[in-house]
């Protein structure tokens, strides 16, 4: 990647309108269009999450290439967790993905330290967490008609 990505971590109160629609725009566009899965997007998770967007900035609109949710422990698990993982396209390939993930732990730990983080990974992904930390901990289930594994990281 050419250009340094630019990074953000708001609380759902403090996103502009236009963030939170291109955030929804970029989960709309790789969760239901490209992996064609209907599903409850928006899910009151939200409100309570910091949303960690990274960017790429222009002259004319910053470009979302990348986005996570942070939850904090005993809000959607017991643990933390990282979720609506998610790297535009044209942006993969290039360690975008990496970088937000990195980002979205040290995030994590900084708001919730000495916390376990959980994530349910698409099962495909397991190898790329794995190398983040992230141990399995479930076999393969369906979330939404794709094969996923809870998996943790500990402080």
């Amino acid at each position: 990647m050419s250009s340094e990505i630019i990074w953000k971590c708001q609380r759902f109160n403090e996103l502009s309108t236009e963030d939170l629609y291109r955030i929804l725009q970029l989960r709309a566009e790789v969760f239901v269009v490209e992996q064609g899965c209907a599903y409850q997007d928006v899910d009151d998770f939200d409100q309570q999450a910091l949303h960690v967007m990274g960017e790429l900035a222009d002259d004319i609109r910053p470009e979302l290439l990348c986005y996570s949710r942070l939850l904090p422990p005993e809000t959607k698990y017991k643990e933390a967790s990282i979720g609506r993982v998610v790297t535009k396209q044209s942006a993969r390939g290039v360690g975008a993905g990496k970088a937000l993930m990195l980002h979205s732990i040290a995030l994590s730990k900084e708001h919730w330290p000495n916390k376990v983080i959980a994530l349910s990974a698409q099962q495909h992904l397991e190898s790329f967490y794995t190398k983040l930390g992230f141990e399995t901990q479930s076999e393969p289930y369906l979330e939404d008609g794709i094969p996923h594994i809870r998996m943790k990281l500990n402080p």
